[in-house]
């Protein structure tokens, strides 16, 4: 995509920038990352003396595209420069000393079109076209697990109930990591407002306020690094795999929306909703545009081929997967992809995983709304089925279809949908398109054990 003729230019130096480094440099702060997020949603940075600090934020630190999968670049390429967002540089609280500062990419003073945050700001733009700020809460959902002669194990070994869920015990068990990452969270603002013991063993669940997108964005990236670091010194690993046991409930990420008008009120909001789910119609229109687009969107909220195994009706000891199947909406019901909850106006996302790059996810989340508002869409009245239930007659008579089955399901749906196109950008689109097939392949060429069990001598 790039054409290589010089160096990336420097911004301009800015009266700001020493001050911060001053700021930084009297509260300890030895080191800084200047980070940006790739596309798999991991964090990627380099680290910068504080003495080279107003150079980092005029673009100084260069990083090699052609390295990175989703860049677009060749190894003849001049280097993307990182421009860190000067408001969001903040101390690690568990690494003291090393302060992180996230930012976009950019390639000669230009914002880089295939860079996440450069994706998911171009989304924020429209929205404050409109008269709108896109909120967004995320449930962090999460297995602790240890490795144990070949296998993944539950981190715990006493944390065996068949219906682990809500269980105190297991869960004070635990505290001492809880407690930690809970004063983490908290110092860096984001006022966790609780925590519980998740349906299976050595699984768990934090809940913090909602913000804008682009710091929520921000959080995800910052929170699963944390969870990282923390949990291996305590001695196991953190894993967002949505299914890393067969039998087990999956872990989610769910995406809990709203749209903010201009004076800042909840523009989903509306306690005389006729359909009585306490939303307004904007919220409606918002609704019925991500159901049009839902198996392209999936494929970027739920990217790996371990999400699919998440997707299904059976596969976890308490009898529902509680995962959505169902391209479909309702009131307080956790059958549908999307729910209205009872306890604020808001729309939740249930196919959502902690894998996903949340600024490409939540972009294409959000244009994917603003075009059912754009077209005033109407998804129709809210269902209040059990989704599990229902034979395929019964889908056929509501007119419900399902969620893609695979990745690659996903990911042909997300190739032929134009809206994610326009949302990527068409070189971003395409190589979003190559790498996930890729990865679909990768997996479905391997052998595995389950099929030397069922085949070898079975003919």
């Amino acid at each position: 995509m790039a054409v290589q003729t010089s160096i990336p230019v420097l911004a301009e130096d800015r009266p700001e920038y020493a001050a911060k480094r001053d700021e930084l440099r009297a509260a300890g702060i030895r080191y800084v990352l200047a980070a940006y997020t790739d596309v798999h949603g991991v964090g990627k940075a380099k680290a910068v003396p504080i003495d080279h600090f107003t150079s980092m934020m005029r673009g100084s630190e260069l990083f090699t595209g052609a390295a990175l999968d989703g860049l677009g670049q060749e190894p003849s390429d001049d280097e993307l420069s990182v421009r860190p967002d000067l408001e969001r540089v903040l101390e690690l609280p568990w690494r003291p000393g090393v302060a992180w500062a996230p930012g976009s990419l950019y390639y000669h003073n230009e914002p880089w079109p295939m860079c996440s945050r450069v994706v998911l700001q171009r989304a924020v733009d429209h929205a404050a076209q409109l008269g709108f700020t896109f909120n967004l809460g995320i449930e962090t959902e999460f297995y602790l697990v240890r490795r144990e002669n070949g296998s993944v194990v539950p981190a715990n070994q006493r944390d065996v109930l068949a219906k682990a869920a809500y269980d105190i015990v297991d869960l004070l068990d635990n505290l001492p990591f809880l407690d930690e990452m809970i004063g983490y969270m908290n110092v860096l603002g984001w006022d966790v407002h609780s925590f519980d013991h998740e349906d299976s063993n050595s699984q768990f669940e934090f809940d913090f306020s909602y913000t804008d997108v682009m710091s929520m964005a921000d959080r995800q990236t910052l929170w699963r690094m944390m969870m990282k670091e923390t949990a291996r010194k305590h001695g196991f690993d953190v894993t967002f795999m949505p299914k890393p046991y067969a039998n087990r409930t999956g872990t989610g990420a769910h995406f809990n929306m709203s749209l903010a008008d201009t004076s800042g009120e909840n523009a989903f909001a509306d306690p005389d909703d006729p359909r009585e789910a306490g939303v307004s119609t904007l919220a409606y229109q918002f609704i019925a545009g991500v159901l049009r687009h839902a198996p392209a969107l999936t494929a970027i909220a739920c990217p790996t081929v371990n999400s699919y195994k998440r997707l299904v009706k059976t596969g976890s000891m308490t009898g529902f997967t509680w995962a959505p199947i169902f391209r479909s909406y309702g009131r307080n019901n956790r059958t549908h992809m999307l729910r209205i909850p009872l306890t604020s106006p808001r729309v939740e996302s249930r196919a959502v995983d902690a894998t996903c790059n949340t600024y490409l996810s939540a972009a294409a989340y959000l244009q994917a709304g603003l075009e059912g508002i754009e077209q005033e869409l109407d998804p129709g009245d809210p269902l209040p089925q059990n989704m599990y239930l229902l034979n395929d007659d019964k889908l056929r008579e509501l007119g419900v279809g399902t969620l893609p089955r695979t990745l690659l399901e996903a990911v042909e749906a997300f190739e032929s949908d134009p809206l994610m196109a326009q949302v990527f950008g068409d070189d971003l689109h395409r190589s979003y398109v190559e790498l996930k097939s890729d990865e679909w392949w990768d997996y479905h060429n391997e052998i595995s054990p389950w099929e030397i069990d069922r085949y070898l001598t079975f003919f």
